[in-house]
């Protein structure tokens, strides 16, 4: 049997992604560009699980001189054997394996207080300093120098020093390796996120900031830095927290940083790349003929439609782009057989919390436009590339960008008005729809949950039909609507209401007499009981809704909806007609 080659799927490394001999997507020219925009500092900026991490491994697997436990050189060329890197030219190629690689991922950061993100931070940077220990050996270093290193192996040291540790790494791997050092920086702002939605945002931004700091602004041996993230953040807050009473060191370290107001101030080389950039944009993501081979390499090339239709959408300035991670587990999952449709693959809690939270807290207008959104419609929204998430709630406009820039909405266009440049926005794909769509529905089930829908209940038992249309209309204005305002919407909507009642069994779509009726209520007592038959039908226009209600009453009449519910011993039958045209709702009750 043929041999399928394996499916990176979660490999982020790119040494275990050649050498394990997974399908790769070749994006090693990253590496001629970098090189031939010679920006000190790069930011690139793009949603998560768009290949940021496998990018920056790659990085460093072809830049480092790395030594081995045993002080031998590793050969790192043979993981670039056959990709386009080689084909480049000897500008590009002399810079292999030539230079002394920190690497740092932030990721671990994401922890529920601050003192356990910042001691895995400080891990991450105790397992930088552990990796290169082989300096200790070299005599070009200072013996103070050396106690400090050691000190920090053995986390003797303070936060001001940890802070600055990166400063000190690079200049021991200079004048041991007598060359410059790259830095690479993953996941930059998974602590600022994370310290956001845990309540300890502004200890973290003080960290983060002393550590970019000595590492990217005032570091004279560096030789370049790759910073990823989802957001660009240039504008951090000014500090106000406090630490804990008993850490008197550890308050003093907590004071706003000289750098003011931002993460990168003074970073005149900084270049921010993000998804409104055409520079590097195949890099991140899958372009179409990047897509079309992966799926004709597994056999499933007949899917090209649907894959674009479900993970497609994504631009990188000019340039269409999958999203890599969804790709990678649908061809998986239909090769291996574990599915036959597609699946929105691309979710994480935290992240989604954010949709949840528009949602929960949308104004009449916020909900329109969500609507509009959901219906594969377009808004307009100025653009404010350096949002934090210390302001994302603060205007529902930074709460837009901010799904923006991590990949829950895309720009299909920009508009200069006023001085201000505004996105066109769209939701990218329906995996994407499928999100917001989830959400939607559980915001409203919670809803329904918290209010007390018995007044419903009883116009309906009271047969007050001013009084049911009334509440129903209201419920819908407070709501967000998809599906076009199709039956099957209103259907679910009014369920949802009434399924909590109570007094009565909602049945929906049971058969009875000659059809289906769409919905009744039935108390549990039969022989004092009462039941409720509604009929649902939807008008063209507003004008057509008296009609709908009385077409509504005559199929009940004419399918004899209420035989079953005779059979079963109920003689108090009350039957409705309720028609609906967008959020206006009426209702007739039956003779």
């Amino acid at each position: 049997m043929h041999r399928i080659t394996p499916i990176p799927i979660g490999v982020e490394f790119y040494k275990q992604m050649v050498s394990e001999g997974y399908y790769y997507i070749d994006k090693t020219l990253l590496i001629r560009d970098l090189l031939e925009n010679k920006n000190t500092v790069t930011l690139f900026t793009r949603p998560r699980r768009f290949g940021k991490t496998l990018a920056q491994t790659m990085i460093k697997t072809f830049f480092e001189k790395e030594i081995l436990p045993d002080g031998t050189v590793e050969d790192n060329s043979v993981y670039f054997q056959g990709k386009k890197i080689m084909e480049a030219g000897e500008e590009y190629l002399k810079h292999m394996g030539q230079y002394p690689v920190i690497f740092m991922s932030l990721k671990p950061a994401k922890q529920p207080t601050y003192e356990m993100a910042y001691k895995s931070l400080v891990d991450e940077i105790f397992n930088e300093f552990d990796r290169h220990s082989y300096i200790l050996e070299s005599d070009n270093i200072a013996e103070g120098t050396k106690k400090k290193y050691i000190s920090i192996l053995n986390g003797e040291e303070d936060n001001i020093t940890f802070a600055k540790s990166i400063a000190l790494l690079s200049r021991c791997l200079e004048k041991y390796h007598k060359k410059k050092v790259v830095i690479l920086i993953d996941e930059y702002d998974v602590p600022l996120e994370n310290a956001y939605l845990n309540g300890f945002y502004d200890q973290m931004v003080s960290f983060i900031r002393s550590l970019f700091e000595s590492a990217l602004k005032t570091n004279e041996s560096l030789k370049l830095a790759v910073v990823t993230g989802c957001l660009r953040i240039s504008r951090e807050s000014n500090v106000s927290a406090k630490a804990e009473t008993s850490e008197k060191r550890c308050k003093r370290f907590l004071e706003p940083s000289p750098l003011g107001d931002s993460l990168f101030t003074g970073l005149n080389n900084l270049k921010v790349v993000s998804t409104l950039d055409d520079s590097y944009a195949e890099y991140f993501g899958f372009t179409q003929d990047e897509t079309d081979s992966f799926l004709g390499l597994y056999g499933i090339a007949q899917r090209k439609e649907e894959v674009k239709r479900w993970y497609d959408g994504y631009l990188s300035g000019n340039t269409e782009v999958y999203n890599p991670w969804s790709v990678i587990n649908y061809v998986y999952d239909i090769v291996h057989k574990n599915t036959e449709y597609p699946k929105p693959y691309w979710s994480n809690t935290s992240s989604n919390s954010i949709v949840r939270e528009l949602i929960e807290n949308a104004d009449g207008i916020t909900r329109n436009e969500l609507e509009e959104l959901v219906d594969g419609n377009t808004i307009e929204k100025p653009v404010h590339e350096d949002i934090t998430y210390e302001d994302v709630h603060k205007s529902q406009d930074n709460l837009w960008n901010f799904l923006f820039f991590t990949g829950y909405l895309k720009a299909v266009g920009k508009k200069f008005k006023s001085d201000t440049i505004y996105l066109i926005l769209k939701i990218p794909n329906r995996e994407i729809r499928s999100i917001y769509r989830d959400k939607v529905t559980e915001w409203f089930d919670n809803k329904i949950k918290v209010n007390d829908f018995q007044e419903l209940v009883t116009a309906l038992e009271d047969g007050d039909c001013d009084k049911i249309s009334d509440i129903i209309t209201g419920q819908l204005m407070e709501t967000i609507s998809f599906y076009d305002y199709k039956e099957d919407y209103y259907h679910g909507f009014l369920a949802g209401l009434l399924k909590h009642n109570k007094k009565y069994f909602v049945k929906s779509n049971g058969e009875s007499g000659l059809g289906r009726y769409d919905l009744v209520l039935k108390t549990q007592r039969i022989r004092k009981g009462k039941a409720i038959i509604i009929e649902l039908k939807v008008a063209g226009n507003i004008n057509g809704m008296e009609k709908g209600c009385t077409e509504a009453l005559g199929q009940i009449e004419k399918m004899h909806y209420d035989s079953s519910l005779l059979n079963e011993g109920y003689t108090d039958i009350t039957k409705y007609g309720i028609c609906f045209y967008k959020k206006e709702c009426l209702a007739v009750k039956g003779d």
